[in-house]
């Protein structure tokens, strides 16, 4: 799979309809990013959120269950998690792979309303073929979730919020595909090792600091 880095300055010049904030083209080049645009996209109150929620950082992952690529990055996310603890993680469930994917990312996103967001989340990875809507409730099943509580988790108001929101952030921020990777005002679209994602982070880091 080809990786890319994406430019994001000028994409993100463009502001979210939502949020109605003016004058985002006088934008300076030393914050290409609006502030209003990364409130959105670090800060919103239905995204999952790994790590040290108060980190010095913070790094974005649009992702689908049915992507083999998105896949492969669980576990160095993990340990990109667990090895930094000033970094903070919004997983932003971005549904682009058929109806079996948005029901998968619904029922993850509802599994944070009984405390088992990344159980859930590594469930769904782990499962051999498609994660269609059959193997999606056997893998809350699995994880030990509540699914007629699940069930009616998944059709609330702040769940279709975050799908409806990765949609318009991915469109806006002209991103590609997944998995893609977001920190300080930098993106990256494909799979990455360990070291690449630290990298990205610590130029973050530089660059925000």
């Amino acid at each position: 799979m080809q990786r890319r880095h994406l430019v994001l300055a000028g994409a993100s010049l463009l502001a979210l309809p939502v949020l109605g904030r003016a004058g985002l083209a006088q934008e300076t080049r030393d914050n290409p990013m609006p502030d209003d645009l990364r409130q959105s996209l670090e800060r919103d109150p239905t995204a999952p959120v790994l790590g040290n929620p108060q980190g010095d950082i913070t790094l974005t992952e649009f992702f689908d269950y049915n992507c083999p690529f998105c896949r492969k990055m669980v576990e160095p996310m993990h340990r990109l998690i667990t090895s930094d603890r000033n970094l903070r993680v919004v997983f932003r469930e971005w549904p682009v792979f058929g109806e079996d994917s948005d029901f998968a990312a619904r029922a993850s996103l509802a599994s944070l309303q009984q405390g088992r967001y990344w159980q859930m989340h590594r469930a769904l990875f782990r499962t051999k073929g498609r994660v269609t809507e059959a193997a999606t409730m056997r893998a809350a099943r699995d994880v030990g979730l509540d699914t007629a509580r699940l069930e009616r988790d998944m059709a609330a108001e702040p769940v279709e919020r975050h799908i409806s929101m990765s949609h318009m952030l991915a469109e806006h921020m002209g991103l590609i595909g997944t998995p893609t990777f977001v920190a300080g005002d930098e993106g990256a679209f494909g799979e990455y090792s360990l070291d690449d994602l630290r990298g990205l982070v610590r130029r973050a880091r530089e660059t925000m600091g």
